[in-house]
């Protein structure tokens, strides 16, 4: 509806997985380089972490395009099984042919066991990727710990990512799951963006689809900040609407109000309102610690 409107070629906030409007700020490179060296290591586990939205997916997505091309990957994002149900997943995942009749959990392990050794035999890396691992059930961990005891004297046959939301990290604490706590090589909690990683993603975004930041005004960029605590995903639903919002009040650039009426019909005004008033708090208190420090260092100069 807009596009023309700011002279954009593409939509620039859609939600879908668009590789070409992939944003790597400097923590999402982070958490990358965490991933690809723990997969170098010797143990069996990598695993991110972050809240909704944060952009998990995009790090899993640049992952997969480093792995080496000697490398056989298997995807689940749908993790709510039962242990026996994950490793027939796993089979179809690797093309691991087997008898549907014939299913217990050894006969499971025992045909995956044999694809890694053959896998090893060919010089080719398996790599497990698991999306949304905090609804794993402990024994289903478990199995997959078991699924990692294959390994040479340098390193495991299996490598597994664990990817998932805060949850993940409290359920790997439990004493049941210390053991495959132990394998993890490499762990990373991805943080939402900061206020000028913000402005970077929305000038990234526009600038991918043909426009510049002149789409949006500074307080206006400052608001979105404020409302979405950086979180990538918010940041697209409520730029895709203030953008609709200016077009049909034919206005050069998104303003700081319409940003605010943009957010209260995405999240609904109690939740606009919690947030900014967080951040003011916020703000003051910050304000505050720092009149406390610069009284501080002049009554030192004074009294020196």
């Amino acid at each position: 509806m807009y596009l023309s409107y700011f002279g954009l070629q593409d939509n620039p906030f859609s939600i879908a997985p668009n590789p070409a409007y992939l944003y790597m700020s400097p923590r999402h490179k982070e958490a990358l380089a965490h991933l690809t060296y723990g997969l170098r290591e010797s143990g069996g586990f990598v695993m991110l972490t972050g809240e909704v939205g944060t952009g998990k997916t995009t790090v899993s997505r640049k992952l997969l395009d480093q792995l080496p091309d000697n490398t056989q990957v298997a995807l689940i994002l749908n993790p709510t099984l039962s242990a026996m149900e994950l490793l027939a997943t796993v089979c179809d995942e690797f093309s691991i042919a087997y008898h549907p009749n014939n299913s217990s959990l050894k006969y499971f392990t025992d045909l995956i066991l044999a694809h890694l050794a053959s896998n090893h035999a060919k010089h080719i890396n398996t790599v497990l990727i698991i999306d949304e691992a905090q609804h794993l059930l402990p024994e289903v961990l478990e199995q997959l710990r078991l699924l990692t005891n294959l390994e040479t004297h340098r390193e495991k046959l299996l490598k597994v990512v664990l990817i998932g939301q805060p949850e993940l990290q409290a359920l790997l604490q439990r004493n049941e799951l210390r053991q495959l706590a132990q394998r993890i090589t490499a762990r990373y909690h991805l943080l939402p963006l900061n206020s000028e990683e913000v402005k970077a993603y929305v000038a990234h975004r526009l600038s991918v689809a043909g426009g510049d930041i002149s789409a949006f005004h500074p307080r206006a960029l400052d608001t979105i900040y404020q409302i979405t605590g950086g979180i990538p995903r918010v940041i697209n639903l409520l730029c895709d609407r203030a953008l609709t919002l200016s077009f049909t009040q034919q206005s050069p650039a998104v303003k700081k109000h319409m940003m605010r009426l943009a957010a209260t019909q995405i999240l609904g005004e109690d939740v606009v309102e919690q947030r900014l008033q967080k951040q003011q708090h916020l703000y003051m208190g910050l304000t505050f610690i720092g009149a406390l420090i610069l009284g501080a260092f002049m009554a030192g100069a004074i009294h020196g």
